[in-house]
């Protein structure tokens, strides 16, 4: 097929696609080397760069992150697309997926990537002209994202409902079993109640957590000489992916214990990893997070809350906040300051905090402890606390890794599979939304047809599924470094990053797609545009994701 003046038909021709594809890939790679130089030169000082000029240039480095966000994005649909066709799985609705999600990305590349809903990035931030020059790149872009190509996937995806993602993912026949077990424990368990547990503020169920602990939640990669199961961050993914995919609460129980567990596997002693890892597997003990301060937020390395020696025993004194799932928990890893005379991250040290379990009524019970609940919009399965420490007691052996200081770098090194898990979470509200926006849109009738037969409806519909895809794929890529032991901040990152801004795009779509009756607390969907919202703001808000993606790109 020749590019300039060809027709994209509406199911496209697999080979000619993949290499439209593959020619406008490089492109887009150019268009970001150039970008990181210029903005290297704006914001280097004597050879190295300077964290005054970054913030000057914010904007254009939040830019550059975007740009670098899409450029992986569509590297990895090329690469997903490639081995669908290796497999003999790259169907017209996969095509179909791929030629829209180039079209459109490649559009908004050169007209204007959303950061959010008021702040576009353009390459003009980056002294980039925004006019395409290859062949391959114009004809995606005129008509990769059309109506008849929207509306054909929408049709394709109302035939393939039983399909679970709408399109094939590219994971192997292992990865895909653990998928449909914990999809129908959570069409189940848990979407039947998730509404009910959220309208009425209630804890998730002990009933819930004990199913999980039995499936292994809590141990999935935790190593078997621990207790866990030992499997891949991927098979991490896909379960919370499913699982949030029927209430982000219940997708968000294994994120307390896969942050606990990669503190001690990553910093704990020999002694530490015996004795609290077999009880993180096995869902014998819940822990919790305790990190943030008020006054604080995302600037941990200037955190107040004080840890002094007493004997054999640490003295706990400080204030707390945003502490998911507080009160039913067993053990807290704490970061506090020991280190006399600092006040940056090199004072800061991991504590691993033993906790009495509290009840809803009264989630504090320990001398030295309280606090009280958040009253919080969404993500509401497991509540939010203020957590007060007045002389509370930890045993010194529970000082992580037995050294001071240690803390701030013990925990970095937990970010990657937060943030990994943190994007696989997103994906599943995305989907979640998706889902009900495809149901109400069959359902309802208004005119003397169905909503979905409306193209602006379906055309809603057809950018939730390429998007979920573009943010599955990149979530995935993450996690596949990550199980490789290469490093992967960066692109851990840049999932966080694309797919809260998904979730919330789908939320929002889906809400507006039932109209008045989606702003009624009675619909499930008022439920997942709230707890699509708090994704753009906890591991990272979007404005810090952003701005630690470029400053590594500038490493």
């Amino acid at each position: 097929m020749a590019h300039d003046g060809q027709t994209l038909p509406t199911s496209p021709l697999l080979a000619d696609l993949l290499a439209l594809t593959a020619e406008a890939l490089p492109e887009v790679e150019a268009l970001f080397h150039a970008g990181r130089e210029n903005l290297r030169a704006r914001v280097s000082v004597g050879g190295k760069v300077s964290a005054a000029a970054m913030e000057t240039h914010q904007y254009a480095a939040h830019a550059l992150s975007w740009l670098a966000t899409y450029a992986e994005a569509l590297r990895q649909m090329q690469d997903w697309a490639l081995r669908l066709q290796d497999k003999g799985q790259f169907g017209e609705t996969e095509a179909l997926i791929l030629q829209i999600a180039f079209g459109e990305y490649l559009n908004q590349i050169h007209g204007g990537i959303p950061m959010s809903q008021g702040e576009i990035a353009r390459l003009q931030d980056l002294d980039l002209s925004p006019a395409p020059s290859g062949a391959a790149a114009r004809t995606l872009m005129a008509q990769g994202n059309s109506v008849a190509a929207r509306a054909r996937l929408v049709t394709l995806m109302r035939d393939g409902r039983a399909n679970a993602t709408f399109g094939a993912t590219g994971l192997d026949e292992e990865l895909e079993m653990i998928r449909e077990q914990f999809r129908r424990f959570a069409a189940e368990q848990v979407t039947p109640f998730a509404h009910d547990w959220h309208l009425k503020d209630a804890l998730i169920p002990m009933s819930v957590i004990d199913q999980l602990a039995e499936m292994g939640v809590f141990g999935l990669t935790i190593p078997e000489a621990f207790g866990g199961f030992g499997l891949s961050k991927a098979s991490m993914v896909v379960v919370s992916e499913e699982l949030s995919r029927g209430y982000i609460g219940v997708g968000s129980l294994g994120t307390r214990s896969e942050i606990a567990a990669e503190l001690i596997l990553c910093g704990g002693t020999p002694e530490q990893k015996a004795q609290w890892l077999p009880k993180l597997a096995s869902g014998e003990i819940l822990p919790t997070a305790v990190f943030t301060e008020p006054n604080t937020g995302s600037d941990l390395g200037a955190l107040r809350t004080r840890a002094r020696r007493d004997g054999e025993e640490w003295i706990i004194s400080g204030n707390k906040t945003w502490i998911t799932h507080a009160a039913r928990t067993h053990v807290m890893t704490v970061l506090a300051r020991s280190v006399e005379g600092t006040s940056d991250y090199r004072g800061l040290s991991m504590f691993l905090a033993e906790k009495t379990p509290g009840t809803d009524e009264t989630p504090f019970v320990d001398p030295g402890l309280s606090g009280g609940e958040i009253e919080v919009l969404g993500y509401r399965g497991m509540k939010e606390y203020t957590v007060n420490f007045d002389d509370f007691r930890v045993k010194g052996a529970n000082l992580l890794g037995g050294v001071e200081g240690q803390g701030f770098k013990q925990l970095m090194q937990t970010f990657e599979s937060a943030r990994i898990q943190t994007a696989a979470r997103a994906i599943g509200v995305a989907q979640n939304a998706l889902d009900l926006g495809m149901s109400y849109a069959e359902d309802r009738k208004q005119f003397g047809k169905a909503l979905i037969e409306f193209p602006r409806v379906a055309g809603k519909l057809a950018m939730m599924a390429v998007e979920i895809m573009v943010a599955r794929q990149l979530t995935y890529f993450s996690a596949w470094q990550k199980d490789h032991d290469k490093r992967c901040d960066l692109e851990a990152g840049m999932a966080k990053l694309l797919g809260a801004r998904v979730a919330w795009a789908a939320a929002d779509n889906a809400l507006q797609i039932h109209g008045g009756n989606g702003f009624a607390l009675e619909y499930q969907i008022s439920r997942v545009l709230c707890d699509a919202r708090i994704l753009n703001i906890f591991e990272g808000a979007a404005e810090i994701q952003a701005q630690v993606i470029a400053r590594r790109l500038l490493d």
